[in-house]
């Protein structure tokens, strides 16, 4: 009998948990889930090992020590709680199981989810870009805050800005600051304050409280009412360790509201100090300066020229003759040795000159077309010829021409 085609294909029962396991893990590698915490177990190990349940169904859990030690509430049998993590199988049971890596109260659960997907949109549209942060004035003279007028933080602000900066005005628009309607009248303060613009710098906040309480804080109008502002705005939220929409949408987060007024203006005593410590410089640097043109001065004062100025004249004229005395002498040198050089070759021209050999007995003779004549060759009897002496010329006919033996 042949073997059915499907045994072929036969799987373990590792290699199908396998499988399962590859394709939940890959399906489910990041998970919210809601439920009640059911039979609760903290290991010795430090592990829990729970359930989550609802009406209809139950998924074991599993939350390790080194994810736990950061929940800060205390879970209990029947909390109803909101986990993340992600979905795996553990094989030695065959049964698959939530490995969480987070853990929130059920009610905070919703809002964190609401929190990350709000933070996640927007800064998807770049407002939490860097690029668009404004600086904070150094020394605003107008301050505008947000925040109720009733809270402990509008009186920290103000009397720490009143000590540090009493020279700037402060501006207070009054708002709830939780509770329906809070998102909206904030926004509403923060878009009065850009078109009244009477204002350097906004502080916006409220001092801590729950989730619940700092919500108006992470509504979508809020963030949008803040990257809209053209005056900077810092955000003062909560506590130090509250972290809110607004804070990544300003220009600036102050981690409590007393902070964002440290923040916002400077001490008055450090710029006395430091005003102090520039005029000790400044008056340093001018007397020093003074006492150096004073030195230079009494150097001025104190020289020869300034004590014998018409002496100083007369060396100086005296000193303009020897110079006129030295070109003169040296001028009338050169030529003096020119005028011999030029002498020297008069004398070499004279010397060369054929004419000047007249003197010494001797004539040039040339026909009558002034033609010299070199040798008797060129003559004939009878002809006509010029005898040029040292002292005048003659003409005379050749009679006889005796031509010179070859010895």
């Amino acid at each position: 009998m042949a073997a059915s085609p499907e045994l072929n294909n036969t799987l373990s029962v590792s290699q199908i948990t396998g499988h399962i396991q590859n394709t939940l893990e890959q399906g489910f590698s990041s998970v919210w889930v809601k439920g009640e915490i059911s039979n609760l177990t903290r290991h010795s190990s430090g592990h829990w090992y729970f359930s989550l349940k609802d009406s209809g169904a139950q998924l074991g859990a599993v939350m390790f020590r080194r994810q736990n030690q950061s929940v800060r509430f205390e879970i209990t049998h029947g909390m109803e709680i909101t986990a993340h993590g992600r979905i795996s199988v553990y094989p030695p049971q065959g049964r698959y199981q939530l490995i969480v890596d987070q853990m929130l109260p059920a009610g905070a659960g919703d809002l964190h989810l609401a929190f990350e997907a709000l933070k996640k949109k927007l800064a998807a549209e770049g407002l939490f870009d860097a690029e668009l942060k404004q600086d904070l004035p150094a020394y605003p003279a107008h301050i505008g805050i947000v925040t109720s007028p009733t809270g402990a933080a509008i009186q920290d602000m103000i009397n720490i800005l009143s000590r540090r900066f009493p020279m700037a005005e402060l501006t207070l628009l009054p708002v709830r600051v939780q509770g329906e309607g809070a998102a909206s009248e904030i926004a509403n303060a923060i878009d009065t304050f850009n078109q009244r613009q009477d204002c350097q710098v906004l502080i916006v906040g409220r001092g801590g409280g729950s989730l619940e309480d700092l919500w108006a804080f992470n509504e979508e109008e809020v963030a949008r009412a803040i990257a809209a502002s053209s005056i900077p705005i810092v955000s003062a939220v909560g506590h130090e360790t509250d972290t809110t929409i607004s804070d990544f949408v300003a220009d600036r987060r102050a981690p409590t509201p007393s902070a964002a007024a440290e923040l916002v203006v400077p001490d008055t005593a450090d710029l006395l100090s430091r005003l102090g410590e520039l005029e000790h410089s400044l008056k340093k640097s001018t007397l020093f300066r003074v006492e150096r043109f004073e030195q230079r001065l009494d150097a001025i004062q104190g020289s020869y020229a300034l004590k014998r100025p018409a002496l100083m004249i007369d060396q100086s004229i005296q000193k303009l003759d020897q110079l006129y005395d030295r070109s003169w002498r040296s001028t009338r040198d050169k030529i003096t040795l020119m005028q011999e050089k030029l002498e020297g070759v008069q004398q070499q021209v004279q010397a060369l000159n054929p004419l000047s050999i007249l003197d010494r007995g001797y004539a040039v003779i040339s026909k009558s077309d002034g033609k010299s004549i070199g040798s008797v060759a060129a003559l004939n009897m009878n002809d006509q010829v010029n005898v040029r002496l040292s002292d005048g010329e003659l003409e005379t006919i050749i009679k006889k021409i005796t031509p010179k033996k070859n010895k």
